[in-house]
């Protein structure tokens, strides 16, 4: 049953830990899992995505043992045929469909939600052009043994999972195996996200212009111990509430990090905010004015809603762009963004590919449809701090899928919820 939660009050000040990147440990638990030995990974926070990715694994083959720290891999036996329930996570699937193909594990894939309408047929397409046999075009999805190395092709703009996923694969197949891509590669930084935990294991990569070639004598190591560092995509909702209502800190966030959402700070400071970043801490306080601005989110799209709840607070017009990919996530993130603005009383008009947002008025408060996307619950509640009058969410349990410690750190913010 879908829970409801009303809204009292926004965060406000204070400080919350940053949960464990969700991109990073995807990554982390799929390249300890193909290493001989054990790996103990470190990190804070679990999620449903990550869940998934833990469970899929241990179908295939692999035993993970939780800790109060974060976890234990080692790879045990490869099966000959394995069920993997990827739930609703995107990267489990697009990782885990090549890498079990090079495996040699006959896999079924199951999933739910939106996932299975979610693009995967130029993934699929290179996986059979290189011996895959792939039965059916969406969930359930049945990937056959058989995967060969070789030239692997992908467009650049559809999603750098699909990148992520043949690179995860490359290390286990025989021979020379490079990737290229035949357009420019949207959300770079979700690759060199990927690069950097495959360089931690033991595998690197030449890269060229649009071409990563495997370097000769890549395998996976372990390195022992790996730390997964603090999630920025998850931070900027309590970032963007300090920006907009009061003085709030996240800790354990690197300056030097390669995540993509990082680029919270940039869209900040265009909006006349100040973020000061002091031994991996982040504090942001609320100027006196903000500022409309324009942003481009084609390399950082999971900010999106939050940055649209920024624009709200903002005097001016800002237009958010360059989200086209938005319309295929947990939500129509562009369409279920603009929903949960206007039943706020904002001024907000859905474009192909982005927002245009009329902000810097007081809001009215209203019910909010969280259409089962976890980012708009999370953006509905920082949201309160622009609204006279209470805020209600509808299906805020959504959260569980990337944070499900959410509001209880926007309770330690202080901001004041209880579910319905």
């Amino acid at each position: 049953m879908s829970l409801t939660r009303r809204i009292v009050s926004s965060a406000k000040c204070g400080e919350v830990g940053a949960i464990a990147s969700k991109s990073e440990l995807h990554r982390a638990l799929i390249a300890a899992s193909l290493c001989e030995g054990q790996t103990e990974i470190l990190f804070r926070g679990l999620s449903e995505d990550i869940l998934a990715t833990v469970s899929s694994l241990s179908a295939l083959g692999t035993e993970i043992q939780m800790t109060p720290g974060g976890c234990t891999v080692r790879y045990a036996q490869k099966p000959e045929r394995a069920t993997l329930d990827v739930g609703e996570s995107g990267s489990t699937l697009r990782f885990l469909l090549p890498v079990a193909a090079a495996m040699g594990v006959d896999a079924t894939f199951l999933g739910r939600g939106r996932l299975g309408k979610r693009p995967i047929a130029p993934l699929a397409l290179q996986l059979e052009e290189h011996g895959a046999k792939i039965v059916g075009s969406e969930l359930p999805l049945r990937v056959g043994a058989g995967l060969r190395a070789g030239r692997f092709e992908l467009s650049g703009n559809i999603s750098s999972q699909f990148v992520t996923g043949l690179l995860l694969a490359m290390p286990l197949l025989k021979g020379e195996a490079s990737l290229a891509l035949t357009t420019p590669l949207e959300s770079a930084a979700y690759v060199d996200v990927t690069r950097s935990v495959l360089s931690a294991f033991g595998v690197t990569f030449d890269v060229g212009e649009r071409e990563y070639r495997l370097v000769p004598g890549s395998a996976y190591r372990s390195p022992g111990c790996y730390t997964v560092e603090g999630d920025w995509s998850n931070a900027a909702f309590h970032l963007v509430s300090g920006a907009i209502g009061g003085d709030v800190s996240v800790s354990g966030l690197s300056e030097e990090s390669l995540q993509a959402d990082r680029a919270v700070l940039d869209a900040l400071r265009l909006a006349g905010v100040a973020p000061r970043l002091e031994n991996r801490t982040v504090r942001v306080t609320a100027p006196e004015r903000l500022s409309a601005f324009d942003f481009d989110v084609s390399g950082c799209p999971d900010l999106f809603p939050i940055l649209c709840v920024l624009a709200a607070a903002c005097e001016g017009e800002s237009h958010l762009f360059g989200g086209a990919r938005l319309r295929y996530k947990e939500s129509d993130r562009i369409a279920s963004t603009e929903a949960m603005l206007r039943a706020l009383g904002a001024s907000a008009f859905a474009t192909e590919d982005g927002m245009t947002v009329l902000g810097g008025r007081r809001l009215s408060g209203g019910v909010i449809d969280g259409a089962g996307d976890h980012r708009i619950v999370m953006a509905g509640a920082v949201a309160r701090s622009l609204c006279g009058g209470d805020v209600i969410i509808c299906g805020a349990d959504a959260v569980s899928k990337s944070y499900p410690a959410f509001f209880d750190d926007f309770a330690s913010l202080k901001g004041e919820s209880y579910e319905i």
